[in-house]
């Protein structure tokens, strides 16, 4: 037993020996360095806390310690910080009070000047500066502007200033009077008016205005109204007249009578009948005009035989002939350079032409552009349905009350701006749609009601 155990407490003291890092002084010691490492598994919790326990890493657990405890309490190494940040000098309780009174109202102003933590987050931490922002140093028309610029400084070395200059320049010099507005004194003491009358306040601004600038502007007195809406009666009245004449039934006297009728059956048929002989009418005559009619016979006779004689011509006739058709063909040729030569001599009565035409061409044109022009504000046709004015939204004479306050307008302002839709060919003309039953409405009575009898 005793060997034994000396053998076993020899095997620890070698390992105690192999542990401390020395060589020992047995016979049977190994250099450290020679020795073989003992691996062992470093993936399971045994080889951590084996690794922890040595002496190696447990100076680096505690460096690493001190490092944090440093970084906790002075924020930094304290071997890294500078010495005013490590030492300070004492001078004595008084000099502190005084200093933290001096400091009082410093360290107020610069509390206030701090900048929030919200807006320290929002900063931007990162060293790599941001993307510069071309779009946002670029100015429209800058080159233009540059221009403008350096033209106005030109001027205005000269003296000449903008327009906009000039203008603010006149309003400081001549303020605008602000007018006054109406009291509720100025409104009693208005004098009241008629409102028809030929001189009434309303229609005193469009007096001696151009009649173009009243329609176009739609500024148009009562009258004007009334006139229009009277010109459109005239002619609805018109039509109307037109209409029932050309329905109306014929009077009396224009009616179709029996003899009328028969008369009219007639024409034509006696006119006929007077061209047309009778058989025994040349027999009935006698025997001076049955000659008279044979010595025509006998006449056309002798000039049929002539022409037939005289169709047949001579060498030297047909000779003659020719010479006389190359004759006037030469004449005319003599004639049409005779003309052509007399153009030259002609050429200002052609230049005076040629402008005519040319004046006459331009007048066309610029009648044809005015038309043109005035048919552009016409509505066009767009679509299936012309455009229909509406009716002139007017009030009669024993319609108008006698106070604007009672009077009731006239109009529907949606149909009013339809109507502004199609005149000014925007929409096409529309009519409401017209409801036509596809099918015929079958009546049936049922077989309930049917057997009730009352």
């Amino acid at each position: 037993m005793a060997a034994g155990s000396s053998g076993g407490r020899g095997k620890v003291r070698s390992q105690s020996e192999a542990d401390s890092g020395f060589l020992g002084l047995r016979p049977t010691s190994v250099d450290p360095a020679l020795r073989r490492r003992r691996r062992g598994p470093r993936n399971k919790k045994r080889g951590w806390r084996r690794l922890a326990e040595e002496p190696l890493g447990l100076e680096v657990d505690q460096f690493l310690e001190d490092v944090r405890l440093q970084e906790r309490t002075s924020g930094g190494l304290i071997s890294e910080a500078p010495d005013e940040k490590l030492f300070f000098v004492d001078t004595g309780s008084k000099d502190r009070e005084l200093s933290k009174k001096r400091t009082k109202g410093p360290k107020r102003s610069l509390l206030l000047k701090k900048p929030l933590r919200a807006d320290l987050v929002l900063e931007n931490t990162s060293k790599i500066p941001a993307p510069k922002d071309i779009l946002a140093h670029q100015v429209p028309n800058a080159k233009k502007l540059k221009r403008k610029e350096q033209l106005w400084e030109k001027l205005a070395k000269q003296g000449e200033l903008p327009r906009e200059v000039r203008r603010a320049q006149a309003r400081l010099l001549s303020p605008p009077v602000a007018k006054a507005k109406p009291g509720p004194q100025d409104t009693v003491e208005r004098p009241f008016y008629d409102l028809w009358a030929k001189d009434n306040p309303l229609e005193r601004p469009l007096a001696g205005q151009d009649a173009f600038f009243l329609e176009q502007t739609k500024k148009k007195g009562v009258k004007n109204l009334l006139w229009e809406a009277h010109q459109v009666e005239l002619q609805r009245q018109k039509e109307a007249e037109k209409l029932e004449r050309q329905l109306a039934l014929p009077t009396a006297e224009q009616a179709a009578t029996q003899e009328s009728t028969f008369e009219e059956m007639c024409q034509g048929l006696l006119e006929e009948s007077d061209g047309e002989g009778e058989p025994g009418e040349g027999q009935d005559k006698g025997p001076e005009v049955a000659g008279d009619q044979a010595g025509e016979d006998q006449a056309g006779g002798g000039a049929a035989a002539r022409l037939a004689a005289v169709e047949k011509k001579t060498e030297q006739q047909r000779r003659r002939e020719k010479a006389a058709r190359k004759l006037r063909l030469q004449q005319a040729a003599v004639r049409a350079a005779r003309l052509r030569h007399q153009e030259l001599f002609r050429l200002r009565g052609i230049k005076a032409q040629v402008a005519q035409r040319l004046a006459e061409l331009a007048r066309r044109r610029e009648r044809r552009r005015a038309q043109r022009l005035a048919e552009a504000d016409k509505p066009r046709r767009l679509g299936r349905l012309k455009y229909q004015a509406p009716d002139i939204d007017v009030q009669l004479s024993s319609e108008l009350s006698d106070s604007l306050r009672t009077l009731k307008p006239e109009g529907n302002i949606l149909r009013d701006r339809f109507k502004s839709f199609q005149r000014r060919n925007m929409i096409e003309p529309r009519e409401r749609a017209k409801f036509k039953r596809k099918y015929k409405v079958k009546l049936v009575e049922k077989r309930a009601f049917r057997e009730i009898q009352l």
